[in-house]
């Protein structure tokens, strides 16, 4: 793991302008999950002009819809759901300051110009391996749209997750 690039989401605006394509990281900090469902409403709040469930400037969204948590574990499995389903979103919450997201598979010509342009980055996360990921998950809170069920907006305390840049700030893709 000595190759690996520890970053922090307390300042993952500096890590962003130093991370390209293809750099494997361990993340540690807040991370909030959501997936399609709980996007859709975090976008209509945005149009609506409504306070949203958290502080989108220089978060870190988790496409994951995890699994209920053993006895004795904060969440079950957590693994990655498929970006590109978030697509149609993404160039939204980006614009309104989210710094990364983490998601499996590819994006979109407008997400990635989303990402340029604000100088954020994408993730990538192991598909099928949402057990291994779960074990860098310390605590998780659900703090919007518990009726959502897995879909629901979770505040999550991860250390070291490991994670690829997939598509870094100047739009450079390892995903191609």
């Amino acid at each position: 793991m000595a190759d690996m690039i520890k970053v922090h989401t307390d300042n993952i605006r500096e890590a962003v302008k130093t991370l390209r394509a293809g750099d494997s990281i361990l993340l540690s900090g807040t991370v909030y999950t959501a997936r399609d469902a709980a996007h859709k409403r975090i976008c209509a709040m945005i149009e609506n002009d409504e306070k949203l469930p958290f502080e989108l400037c220089d978060s870190v969204i988790y496409y994951a819809g995890p699994t209920p948590a053993p006895e004795g574990r904060p969440i079950g499995s957590c693994g990655p759901t498929t970006s590109s389903r978030m697509d149609g979103f993404a160039p939204i919450l980006y614009d309104k300051g989210l710094a990364a997201t983490i998601g499996k598979g590819g994006r979109n010509e407008n997400v990635t110009e989303a990402i340029k342009r604000n100088g954020a980055i994408y993730l990538c996360a192991v598909g099928g391996a949402g057990a291994i990921a779960a074990k860098s998950i310390q605590k998780v809170d659900i703090i919007a749209f518990p009726e959502l069920g897995c879909e629901a907006v979770r505040r999550m305390e991860v250390k070291d997750f490991p994670l690829i840049v997939g598509i870094d700030s100047q739009g450079n893709s390892a995903l191609k």
